[in-house]
Formats: C-alpha cells, structure tokens, sequence
C-alpha cells in the first residue's frame, strides 16, 4: 500500500511516498493508526482524540474521497491502492483530477 504526502506533511515524512503493509480487511481508519504509529509527529497534525482524522484534512484513496462513500474511513483498503494526503490550505482547492494527475504520474513511474 502506498500513500503519497503533500504539501508540510512531506517536509515532516521527508518522503514524497511512503509504503505500508497491507492486510485483508485493512480500512483507511487502520492506514491511519499505521501512520500515526510511523510518524507521530504526523499522526498528531492528522489525527484528533480518539484517533480521527481531523475533517479538514483532504484525503483520497486513488483519487476518491472517501468522504463521500457510505462507509467514510471506514472503506475497506485493497492491494495496490493508493492513498494521497494533502496538508490543509487556507485557500484555494484541491481537486480530483490533481489527485487524478498525481496517481497516474505515479503509476506511470513504476512501469
């Protein structure tokens, strides 16, 4: 599983792209806890009490909000997803077809 970092949270991984185990049943909600283990510095800009994540970090799992499905973070991860944090900003926007751009570049790098 890898997940892409952008913006301030890259500067505290000091790696654009980061690898995790992956495990049958795995949701984004468990991703996160891996991060938040990982990097602890992160985990505490990304994740609030009780371990949520903050509703003002933009999150997607291969260009997908996962925001907008019914099962939120708790979306079950496959093998080969690709989940790209953003850092907040105070303006402008992130949009899908960025994220979108980003995943294909990156897919495109690995073949």
């Amino acid at each position: 599983m890898k997940v892409n970092f952008y913006g301030t949270f890259r500067l505290i991984t000091r790696r654009k792209t980061v690898s995790f185990e992956d495990h049958p049943g795995m949701t984004l909600d468990d991703l996160l806890q891996q991060i938040n283990h990982r990097f602890p510095k992160l985990g505490s800009e990304l994740l609030g009490e009780g371990g949520h994540l903050y509703p003002y970090i933009p999150i997607y799992i291969n260009g997908r909000n996962p925001r907008l499905l019914d099962q939120k973070l708790r979306v079950n991860l496959e093998p080969g997803d690709i989940v790209s944090i953003f850092s907040p900003i105070s303006s402008g926007r992130i949009n899908v077809e960025t994220v979108n751009k980003s995943v294909n570049n990156l897919k495109e790098s690995e073949d």
